[in-house]
């Protein structure tokens, strides 16, 4: 953990870098530091995967835009961060606006030519269970096992 995962509305999959976009949150993680100037998100646990909806239904279905001269055709991108608990409130907001932002400017341009929602929520927490199999960290800290 950190994850964060991201699902959208399918008609997006050909107008955008879905991975181009998880890289660009995944590094907008990494760079992350609390007041003391530590790594908020370790780089072996950080991870961002998206997955585009088999399904959906936005909204009305398009009718206020059609309405209002669009084509109706809207598009949905929601982010869903889960992290471990002990950060400070300040630190999961400065993480959450940099992700944002990051997500922002990834969809600016899209935004402007279609009707686009974008949510982020970030969920902060312990679980309930937390099972582990993974070669990743000691990549990221050599001689810790």
């Amino acid at each position: 953990m950190p994850h964060l995962v991201i699902l959208y509305t399918p008609n997006l999959e050909a107008e955008t870098d879905m991975t181009a976009l998880c890289r660009a949150l995944a590094d907008t993680m990494l760079v992350q530091r609390d007041a003391a100037g530590k790594a908020v998100f370790p780089p072996g646990g950080t991870r961002v995967l998206a997955y585009p909806a088999a399904h959906a239904a936005i909204s009305d279905g398009g009718v206020a835009g059609r309405a209002a001269g669009g084509n109706g055709d809207y598009a949905f991108v929601y982010l869903n961060l889960r992290m471990g608990a002990g950060r400070t409130p300040e630190v999961v907001v400065q993480c959450g606006d940099a992700l944002l932002a990051t997500a922002k400017a990834h969809f600016a341009a899209l935004h402007e030519q279609r009707h686009l929602g974008l949510t982020l929520q970030v969920d902060e927490g312990a679980p309930s269970y937390d099972g582990k199999f993974s070669n990743l960290h000691p990549l990221f800290n050599p001689g810790k096992a």
